[in-house]
């Protein structure tokens, strides 16, 4: 099975970039991740009235259902009105599902050809 990330069942999104980071005060994770576009805003009337703000990351092992903690729309253009790409944030408390998560990160890293970076 191939690994997805779906904001919708069933419309499976691209993911541009993803950066893990920690809070100091508490050895918290937090991931950021970034699409350059969605494929579920192509029709965007279902989106606004239908989206409850829960990504499904979905692999071998199953699904990962996460309720970001920050999501932004990005936009710029010379109007501001071009949409540029959406940012999803959360965080990860402990570390068993940190390892879920980085599990996850590496099957669709190597499905997409993406790689590590820093």
């Amino acid at each position: 099975m191939k690994p997805t990330i779906e904001f919708f069942n069933g419309i499976p999104e691209e993911l541009s970039d993803v950066s893990l980071r920690k809070y100091r005060d508490t050895g918290d994770k937090i991931v950021l991740m970034k699409f350059q576009s969605l494929r579920c805003m192509e029709q965007f009337k279902s989106f606004t009235k239908s989206s409850s703000n829960i990504i499904h990351l979905k692999d071998e092992e199953g699904e990962i259902t996460i309720a970001p903690s920050a999501t932004r729309l990005l936009f710029g253009g010379p109007e501001g009105d071009d949409m540029k790409g959406v940012e999803v944030e959360f965080e990860i408390h402990q570390s068993d599902h940190l390892e879920r998560f980085m599990r996850f990160m590496d099957r669709y890293a190597q499905a997409n050809n993406m790689a590590y970076g820093t």
